[in-house]
Formats: C-alpha cells, sequence, structure tokens
C-alpha cells in the first residue's frame, strides 16, 4: 500500500478513538487528524500543512456551510418554524394520523432549512411527539416516527454531510456543486414519499383515529397569521429556477450574460443568503431593534460556527494533505486489483456506511470512510454523482441508527418512551429501506435528473 493509504488509515483511527473513546468533539479530531496526516509528508511536514489551509480558505464550499449556519440561526430566531408547522397542522391535521403526516412533512421543510438530524427531531417532535400520543399512537411508535423522520436533516440539501463530501478534492473536480444539491434534493424527495406511505401503514395497523377538529386551527387563520413564513422558499426556488432549465439556457444564450457568467453562480451560497434575506424581512418584529441587541444577537451565533467551522476546515485541509500525499493515485492502484461486481460493491459499501454511522455521526462518518467509499464506487463502475448521492443516503441513516443516535433519545423522551424498544423497529421501517432507496440511486435505477 502506498503513503497515501497508510496516511488515511491513520487519520480514520485518529477520528474514530478521538470521538468514541476519548469522547470529545468531532471537530478536534479533525485537527488531530490534519496533524497527523501531514506528518506523513516528513519534511515536507509544513508544506503539507499551508497546502491544505490554503485549499481550506479559498474553497468557496467552506463560505457556504458558515451561511447556512447563519441562515438557521435567523430562522429560529423569527420563529419562522412555528408558522410553518401551524399551517401544516391546519392542512393536515384533520387526517388519521395527522401528526405523524405533519412531523414527516416538518422534517423534511426543516431538512431544506437547518441540515441537522438531531436538531430537526427536537424542533418538530417537541409538537409533533405529544400530539401522535394523543391521537393514540404507542409512545413507542411515536419516538420511532419522530426518530426515524429526524434522519431527513441530513437526507435533504443542505447538510454539513454535503458540504464534506464537496471538500474532498477529488470528488469536488468531478462533482458540481449545483448537480449534487439537486439531485440530493430528488433523493431526498424519495425518502419523504417512503415515510409517506410508512404512516399511512402505521395509520391503518394501528388503527388511528383522527383528532377532533376543535384542536385544529383553521387553515384560513393559519395562513392569515403565518403566510408571510412560506416566502422562505423563494429563497431556494429563485437560484435553481435561474441556473437550472429553460431560463439557465435563455440567459446564457443572451450576449450580455452569457455561459460563464452563469456557471459563475453559485447554488449554495445564493441559496442561505436569499433566505437570511428573506427570513430578516418576513421576521422583523422578532429581531433586535438596537446596535446593543444586534451585538449580543450576533454573539449569540458565534457557537454555532466553533464546531461547525473547524470541522469543515480541517476536514477540506486534510483531504488536501491526503491528495498531496498521492491518495487518490493509491485508491485507484487498489480498486484496480480487486475484482468486485457494480451491485456487490455497492451493496458492501452501503453496509459499510450504515455501521459506522452506528456509533459516529454523519459527519464523522463521512469524513472518516466518505472519500474511500467514493472512490470503490466509482472504480466499480458508479457514475461520481451518482455515488455521492448515494453515500449521503447511506449516511442519513445516522438519525435511526441504534444505539448511539441523538435524535433516538430526544425523541424516546419527547414521546415518553423506552429508547431501547425503538431499536428494532428503526432499523427495520427505516435504516434497511432508506439504504435501499440509495442502492437503487447508485445503480441507476431510481433517477436523479441530473
Amino acid at each position: 500500500m502506498g503513503i497515501g493509504i497508510w496516511a488515511l488509515l491513520v487519520f480514520i483511527g485518529i477520528i474514530i478513538f478521538w470521538n468514541l473513546v476519548l469522547k470529545r468533539n468531532i471537530a478536534e479530531a479533525m485537527l488531530a487528524g490534519f496533524l497527523a496526516t501531514s506528518m506523513f509528508g516528513g519534511t515536507k511536514f509544513f508544506d503539507l500543512i499551508w497546502s491544505g489551509l490554503l485549499f481550506a480558505g479559498t474553497n468557496d464550499v467552506l463560505y457556504a456551510s458558515v451561511a447556512f449556519v447563519f441562515m438557521a440561526y435567523v430562522i429560529d430566531h423569527t420563529a419562522i418554524i412555528a408558522s410553518l408547522v401551524k399551517i401544516l397542522n391546519s392542512l393536515l391535521g384533520r387526517l388519521p394520523g395527522g401528526a405523524a403526516y405533519v412531523d414527516t412533512i416538518a422534517s423534511a421543510v426543516m431538512g431544506t432549512l437547518a441540515g441537522s438530524n438531531s436538531g430537526n427531531t427536537a424542533t418538530t417532535g417537541s409538537i409533533t411527539a405529544p400530539w401522535m400520543v394523543k391521537s393514540n399512537f404507542t409512545r413507542e411508535r411515536a419516538a420511532t416516527i419522530v426518530a426515524g423522520n429526524g434522519g431527513l436533516g441530513a437526507a435533504l440539501p443542505p447538510s454539513a454531510s454535503m458540504f464534506i463530501m464537496l471538500g474532498f478534492a477529488p470528488i469536488a473536480a468531478v462533482v458540481s456543486e449545483g448537480d449534487l444539491y439537486v439531485a440530493l434534493f430528488i433523493s431526498g424527495i424519495y425518502q419523504v414519499i417512503y415515510r409517506v406511505f410508512l404512516i399511512m401503514y402505521f395509520v391503518k395497523r394501528d388503527n388511528i383515529k383522527a383528532i377532533s377538529p376543535e384542536f385544529i386551527q383553521p387553515l384560513k387563520e393559519a395562513m392569515r397569521t403565518g403566510w408571510k413564513s412560506t416566502l422562505i422558499f423563494f429563497g431556494a426556488l429563485i437560484p435553481i429556477v435561474v441556473t437550472i432549465g429553460p431560463f439557465a439556457e435563455r440567459f446564457m444564450a443572451n450576449p450580455n450574460i452569457g455561459e460563464d457568467a452563469m456557471e459563475s453562480i453559485s447554488l449554495i451560497t445564493w441559496i442561505p443568503i436569499l433566505i437570511i434575506l428573506i427570513s430578516v424581512m418576513v421576521g422583523w418584529t422578532r429581531l433586535p431593534k438596537t446596535a446593543v441587541g444586534w451585538s449580543d444577537f450576533l454573539n449569540k451565533a458565534i457557537p454555532r460556527f466553533s464546531t461547525i467551522g473547524a470541522l469543515l476546515v480541517f476536514a477540506y485541509a486534510s483531504s488536501q494533505v491526503l491528495t498531496d500525499l498521492g491518495l487518490p493515485e493509491d485508491l485507484t492502484t487498489v480498486m484496480e486489483s480487486i475484482s468486485i461486481s457494480k451491485w456487490l460493491m455497492v451493496l458492501f459499501i452501503s453496509l459499510l456506511v450504515a455501521l459506522v454511522a452506528g456509533p459516529l455521526s454523519s459527519t464523522a462518518t463521512l469524513t472518516a470512510i466518505g472519500m474511500v467509499a467514493f472512490a470503490a464506487m466509482v472504480s466499480a463502475g458508479v457514475d461520481p454523482l451518482l455515488a455521492v448521492v448515494a453515500i449521503l443516503v447511506f449516511a442519513s441513516t445516522e438519525g435511526a441508527s441504534p444505539p448511539a443516535s441523538g435524535s433516538i433519545f430526544i425523541a424516546a423522551s419527547l414521546a415518553g418512551a423506552s429508547p431501547e424498544k425503538t431499536f428494532v423497529p428503526l432499523v427495520v421501517y427505516y435504516v434497511v429501506p432508506i439504504l435501499l432507496i440509495g442502492y437503487l440511486i447508485a445503480m441507476g435505477f431510481l433517477p436523479v435528473l441530473v
């Protein structure tokens, strides 16, 4: 094996040891891994350090990820999600099992805005879990649904997992951020559709009835007080419409704009910017009005950047160091020496990612083995874009993967259930089907229209 592979193995080992044994946060693990991999360069140690940090510091994906973190902070403080949930309650609450449908759709909405499994579970579950119990779902069933839906935080763009995969230099060279954003969104829709059908099955199996209409706010009233919250979706819709499809083709054909100008528009940069601006306008009454108030508001946002910022900086820097050490070439040599069919390789990678995502978070999982999984799938004949999407789908099982998923314990607490009683249902109803969705995407059976 080449030095690049040995450096990768040490990198993975440090992440697992730092995160699981020492119980330290993943950002510290990334720093330790970055320094350790750089040592493999010997006398070029400081050159590798500089090369890695330069790559991370000039990577626009890093700045986009920070913008998404601040976007989630602004949305949280403007109470936009609460307004959206009220509208969903009015639309779906009268259905048998309405709370479960609301949790599913609200989790999908949260996934497109915040991208956090545990945060998703806590935000939507705090409203829907008690409501499900009142609707005669068992406490364990309610906790299972809330924890299972929490995984939509990582399944839909944007997510830290997506940024980590884009940060790997070999992946960034062959997969564009815009294509990945749209493809991952479509794969997330597949997951949402599956979950809706699953809720229908649970409702019929458990004989769940609709709750009394008097507990549901009329749609007219919900829209009257919260219609402005729906405007934030234009923050995502406008950049997508402008850069993809017939409008994009017209703009590229316009000599005053041109193809170069259109290609310079970054989806993952403009989406958070527009959503932040819209959120500020919609939720202006809940935001500070004085300089002191804004200073306090911004200071409280800083802790949100400490972990994710350091995580991404050192993850990107490490990926460049591993590239400089010859990892892509080493992996290509190893993969070419292994004769394994495409379907078997995809199956193996799906199980590997799900297994590692059990004790680790999706971000730690992809930081540790994302590059290896990508190289293995591409070497077996999987399209690079489909390989990245499938790996992200596999990793999104983290929210429903016992025993260490934070979403499981949050959901169990909200529903008043015993966490261990949700383990098997979560694996059967969420982990295995989601792995199947990712498998079908990688094999090209489920299109992502890019």
